[in-house]
C-alpha cells in the first residue's frame, strides 16, 4: 500500500480551494454588475416619476392645450343666434363635449396599458386593436341616442322644445363623428408618446380630453347648422 505524502495531499487540496475560490470571485463580479445595471434601469424608471420630470413634460402640453380650449368659446360666441334660438342645444354642448372625452379616455388607458404590457401592435390586423375601437363606437351609438331622447325631455321642461327626429339626428350623427374623431386622437397619442419615449399615461387622457372637448362644440355646432338650416 502506497504512502501518501502530506505536502502532496496539502498542495493539491490548495490548488483546489484557489480554483474554487477563482470561480466565487467570477460569480460575484458577474451578479456586482447585474446589480448595477438593475440599479442604472431603475435610477431611470425613478427619474421619470420624480416631480421635475413630470412638470417639465406636462407643463408645456397643458398650458397648449389651454389656449387650444379657448376656441370652443369663440365657436359658441360666433353661433350665440343659433344656440339661442334653441336653447334646447344648449342642453347637449356640456355633455356631448363631456362624453366624448370619457370615450377617448377609455381607449386611451386601454391603449397604455396593453403599451406597459408589451402586447400592443400599431397593426391594423391587431384583432385587439379592432375589439376595443368597435367597443367605443358601440358605447357611442348607444350613449349618444339616449342623450338625444333626453335632452328633448329636458327640453320640453325648462326650454322651448325642438323636434324629436332633429334632436336624434343631432345627438346621434355628432356622438358618433365625435366618436371617430377620439379614437383617431387615442391611437395618434399613444403612438406619438411611445415614439418620443413619453409615459402615455401622463400625455393621452389630458391630450384626448381637451381636444375632445374643443372638437366636441366644433362638430356638434356643425351637425346642428346642416339639419336646422
Amino acid at each position: 500500500m502506497a504512502a501518501t505524502d502530506p505536502d502532496d495531499s496539502l498542495e493539491g487540496g490548495g490548488s483546489v480551494e484557489t480554483h474554487e475560490a477563482g470561480d466565487s470571485f467570477e460569480t460575484l463580479d458577474a451578479a456586482g454588475s447585474d446589480d448595477s445595471l438593475g440599479a442604472a434601469g431603475s435610477d431611470d424608471s425613478l427619474d421619470a416619476w420624480s416631480i421635475r420630470s413630470i412638470v417639465g413634460t406636462m407643463l408645456p402640453i397643458l398650458i397648449a392645450l389651454s389656449m387650444l380650449e379657448m376656441g370652443s368659446g369663440y365657436v359658441l360666441e360666433e353661433l350665440q343666434q343659433t344656440y339661442l334660438g334653441n336653447p334646447t342645444l344648449l342642453v347637449l354642448v356640456p355633455v356631448m363635449i363631456g362624453m366624448g372625452g370619457n370615450l377617448g379616455a377609455i381607449l386611451s388607458s386601454r391603449l397604455s396599458t396593453r403599451l406597459h404590457l408589451g402586447l400592443l401592435e400599431f397593426d391594423p390586423r391587431d384583432e385587439v386593436l379592432w375589439t376595443n375601437v368597435t367597443a367605443i363606437l358601440g358605447l357611442a351609438a348607444t350613449v349618444f341616442s339616449v342623450l338625444g331622447v333626453a335632452a328633448w325631455l329636458v327640453g320640453r321642461i325648462i326650454a322651448q322644445p325642438m323636434a324629436l327626429v332633429d334632436l336624434l339626428v343631432i345627438s346621434i350623427v355628432s356622438g358618433m363623428l365625435l366618436a371617430v374623431i377620439a379614437i383617431m386622437l387615442s391611437l395618434v397619442a399613444t403612438y406619438i408618446s411611445y415614439t418620443w419615449g413619453l409615459d402615455p399615461d401622463d400625455t393621452t387622457i389630458p391630450v384626448v380630453t381637451n381636444l375632445c372637448d374643443i372638437l366636441g362644440v366644433i362638430v356638434l355646432s356643425g351637425v346642428a347648422l346642416v339639419v336646422l338650416n
